[in-house]
């Protein structure tokens, strides 16, 4: 178990991140001036955000208030990745919980949920977790099996899942769609696929309040941390890019 408090502790490295700044944008420069740092450079150009992330000019990037739409292509092209892979951190009852995937093409099959599980897993190790427990999610009870096929295929596929993950050595259970359990239970929530993790977290944060610091990427070594638009304090999420760049150092 991790501790949300430890995310945010002003025990900061010696490095530089870019932030996204939308045009219309007031948030992330009050954020910035909150933070009093001057290795944080705020980026209005999404091009040059993606290519000094690349390139080693700056250490991480957090996405800020930037169009998905604009920037995550960038970062993709400039990083060069297939696809890009989030994990997002959120605060539960003072402790940090982890889901994946919260990106609407994310996590469409097994092999994909199970990457992102390994690799999930990974991070959180990197940040102190300790032990992990991993909850499989599906769009049904086992029990409702046969009801429909697309929430067959769904407990069949969380089912698959788990079976990969414990013969890797993963502490994994099948959660079912029983999200109010695997949140107390769990500390990283693999959901059915990125649609279904969104929209965990989108009720989490907009409606329930739920702590948000970002969603780092999680199959490359640059650090970026995505984030929603919608923030109004992007402070946490420029935390976490910072920390994660100093244990590359």
């Amino acid at each position: 178990m991790l501790k949300s408090d430890i995310l945010l502790d002003e025990d900061l490295p010696n490095v530089k991140v870019g932030i996204g700044c939308a045009p219309d944008s007031k948030f992330v420069e009050v954020s910035v001036r909150a933070l009093n740092n001057p290795n944080v450079i705020i980026y209005r150009d999404p091009q040059k955000l993606a290519d000094d992330l690349a390139s080693g000019k700056i250490d991480a990037a957090v996405r800020g208030d930037m169009s998905s739409s604009k920037l995550l292509p960038l970062i993709k092209k400039a990083l060069g990745l297939e696809m890009l892979q989030r994990v997002v951190i959120m605060g539960y009852r003072d402790r940090a919980v982890f889901i994946a995937p919260v990106g609407i093409d994310e996590g469409w099959t097994v092999e994909d949920r199970v990457s992102m599980a390994e690799r999930s897993e990974a991070l959180m190790q990197k940040l102190g977790c300790g032990d992990v427990r991993i909850a499989v999610m599906s769009g049904g009870r086992d029990e409702d099996i046969g009801r429909i096929d697309v929430v067959d295929e769904s407990i069949t596929d969380a089912v698959q899942i788990v079976k990969q993950l414990k013969k890797k050595g993963y502490d994994a259970y099948d959660a079912e769609i029983l999200i109010e359990d695997a949140m107390e239970d769990a500390d990283l929530i693999i959901a059915p696929n990125g649609i279904t993790g969104n929209l965990i977290f989108r009720v989490m944060h907009f409606i329930g309040n739920a702590p948000a610091f970002g969603a780092p990427l999680i199959n490359s070594d640059k650090v970026f941390v995505d984030t929603t638009r919608v923030k109004t304090d992007y402070t946490d999420c420029i935390v976490l890019a910072m920390k994660l760049a100093g244990m590359k150092e």
